[in-house]
């Protein structure tokens, strides 16, 4: 009888304190795993915030799991027959995976993208053929705006592919047509002067402009191009001020943008 009693006063304490120093071992896992995801990162960000997040729900899912065991374990030491009790919890849990698998999946996704990085608040992406910046990123959705203001709203399980448009760099493409009257050299020694120019003045660049030279011998214009690498999703906006400032120049040169002329020669 006192053996029996000592059992069953000291494997439950046993379980719990192993259960209690596994918990701490992979709690302490997860969070220095995750930490050295958010050294970079502002307190304030949203990608800080998510980590946080996301490290609170996996803490919170950990001491549920391990709970479960430890109690599991305890039970059988005071003549509980725990076989039912699973036997039952299997079936309710089948019943209920298969009410919510959508929703698991989502959940699963969601976490997946949120650890693999694939994309971020404000990043630029496509998916599904629909083009626009992610303005919300839950565990069961994702929330994106085009440029013309539509929203799509996209379950993550639906989340196949993604083009991250945000990684690395885009291209501004600009071409300049002068008259074949022009002074090639001339011109092309004004477009790198500018081109110097405007590299130190302008934001959102990630590198100098550069004049390619002559690109095309059109019908009626020969056409110079110059490109840049800007900040992700900025080239529009910088083509738009490069074409201003070549505007502005050829006015002030007296250099004429030629454009399309159509000789009619009248029968007799």
């Amino acid at each position: 009888m006192e053996k029996y009693l000592r059992k069953e006063l000291y494997l439950p304490i046993a379980y719990l304190i192993l259960g209690y120093l596994i918990y701490k071992l992979i709690a302490s896992v997860i969070h220095v795993t995750l930490k050295k995801r958010q050294v970079n990162l502002d307190k304030n960000s949203y990608n800080y915030k998510k980590i946080e997040t996301f490290k609170s729900l996996l803490i919170n899912i950990l001491k549920i799991i391990i709970t479960v065991f430890v109690v599991l374990s305890i039970l059988p030491i005071f003549g509980m027959d725990v076989s039912s009790l699973l036997a039952g919890l299997g079936i309710v849990s089948a019943v209920i995976a298969l009410a919510l698998q959508d929703s698991l999946k989502d959940l699963i996704i969601g976490l997946s993208i949120t650890l693999e990085n694939q994309f971020a608040l404000g990043d630029t992406v496509s998916i599904g053929g629909f083009k626009g910046e992610v303005i919300s990123m839950g565990l069961k959705t994702t929330r994106i705006r085009n440029f013309e203001g539509e929203v799509k709203i996209i379950a993550n399980r639906n989340i196949t592919e993604v083009i991250n448009h945000s990684c690395s760099f885009s291209l501004a493409i600009v071409d300049v047509s002068v008259s074949y009257e022009d002074d090639i050299e001339k011109i092309e020694t004004l477009l790198n002067d500018l081109a110097s120019k405007l590299s130190k003045t302008l934001d959102k660049l990630k590198g100098p402009i550069e004049v390619l030279g002559i690109q095309e011998l059109g019908d009626s214009a020969v056409k110079f191009r110059m490109t840049v690498k800007t900040k992700s999703g900025e080239q529009f906006q910088i083509k738009r001020k490069i074409l201003k400032e070549v505007k502005l120049l050829l006015d002030q040169e007296n250099i004429k943008i030629p454009y399309p002329q159509i000789e009619v020669h009248h029968g007799e």
